[in-house]
């Protein structure tokens, strides 16, 4: 059977969703096939809440991180669904850490963001649950917050689907071609033409740039979070305490009380191991859960209590944790988007620039250099790898 479209996305996850409503929205036929069921806990989307921030370690980020909550916006006025929730943000860790707090504040001042440098005594002040000696220091940006990852995922598809779209979850792509100007795609035994496709494939990427004879270097692993029921969750409030990013190697990252347990969610950022994601499991990593702890023992003990809540995803990690949102240079009406495992807060913008790529439109007034798929670092065979952001 063939059924023409103008746009086919390969993968429903966060960007793969965020493609399908901005096409959809703007007027194009687009099909979206999920390999899985929709909502599906597998990949790198799921659970209840994602950090969404400002403070980034470029102009460009930041730049690309305003749109985001502008697109984020679009989402919730078409959905009739608030998304995105406001807590401020804390940028933490030692003045000598491996990532230079300092390097943000310049970003959010090139671009006309503001925030408060914040020495130990103001940290414990604000927040007494934060047991920091003097050597400690933070950046506040008081925009900062949540996005609500389940639903604003299921909110992306519902848009997409009332604007047009045509969903298929547990669909196993087995082609994918260029044919006459074209793309073919083969897909539990149906077979769809059009004009551009989409990968947003998240771990499973390498698998469908095989299709094109397109090897790109990126690392799959598999991370955990951890919902830890506080001694006292009356600091961890939402509306009394911030989103935080601990700003050193390792990096650790936390939320306040949000979602249907009352629990504080703290975990470490690349914390996991590279796995393949169609043989990886779904238990605890032991070591993140005792790295994490050690964390919490000395700086938020607090926060420590019986985990109530672990959840595992998958990270596809450039090796310069940059994105890539482009297309590719032999087959120009092929997009790709990788996250690198921190593209959720962009999935609504990035998902319009994929519109943007898909219908001939160039995204206007951003800098997308740093996510060429042809960059130098990807043409490596054996790149040097930069996980920290």
């Amino acid at each position: 059977m063939t059924r023409d479209y103008d746009a086919v996305v390969i993968g429903l996850g966060a960007l793969g969703s965020g493609a399908t409503y901005w096409l959809a929205k703007r007027g194009a036929r687009v099909l979206g096939l999920e390999q899985f069921e929709f909502g599906h806990a597998r990949g790198s989307s799921h659970d209840w809440s994602r950090i969404i921030r400002l403070s980034y370690f470029s102009p460009a980020y930041v730049r690309l991180a305003k749109e985001a909550y502008a697109a984020w916006k679009s989402l919730e006025s078409d959905a009739g669904e608030q998304l995105v929730f406001t807590t401020g943000g804390l940028d933490i860790g030692p003045h000598d850490g491996a990532i230079p707090i300092a390097t943000y504040a310049d970003s959010l001042e090139a671009c006309g963001v503001g925030y408060e440098r914040l020495d130990a005594a103001e940290i414990r002040k604000r927040w007494p649950v934060w047991q920091i000696d003097d050597e400690i220091h933070g950046l506040f940006q008081p925009d900062s917050g949540i996005v609500a990852a389940d639903a604003a995922t299921a909110a992306l598809r519902r848009a997409a689907a009332n604007f047009g779209a045509t969903l298929r979850e547990r669909v196993a792509v087995t082609s994918l071609r260029a044919a006459g100007g074209e793309i073919e795609v083969e897909a539990s035994g149906d077979r769809y033409r059009a004009g551009h496709l989409v990968i947003a494939a998240g771990a499973w990427t390498d698998r469908a740039l095989a299709h094109f004879g397109v090897r790109i270097p990126f690392e799959v692993t598999k991370e955990q979070v951890t919902y830890f029921q506080a001694r006292d969750l009356r600091p961890f409030a939402f509306g009394s305490f911030p989103i935080w990013i601990w700003m050193d190697d390792p990096a650790f990252y936390g939320f306040p009380v949000f979602g249907e347990r009352d629990a504080v969610k703290i975990t470490q950022d690349t914390g996991g191991k590279p796995v393949d994601p169609d043989t990886r499991g779904f238990e605890e990593d032991p070591e993140i859960t005792a790295r994490v702890t050690r964390f919490m023992e000395r700086y938020l003990p607090s926060a420590l209590g019986p985990i109530v809540r672990l959840k595992t995803c998958l990270y596809a990690l450039t090796p310069d944790r940059d994105f890539i949102v482009d297309t590719l240079p032999e087959h120009p009406n092929v997009s790709v988007a990788v996250g690198a495992g921190h593209g959720f807060k962009f999935a609504s913008v990035i998902g319009r620039i994929l519109s943007d790529l898909a219908l001939g439109d160039a995204p206007a007034g951003l800098d997308l250099s740093a996510f060429k798929i042809d960059r130098a670092v990807l043409q490596m065979a054996a790149p040097p790898k930069t996980y920290m952001v």
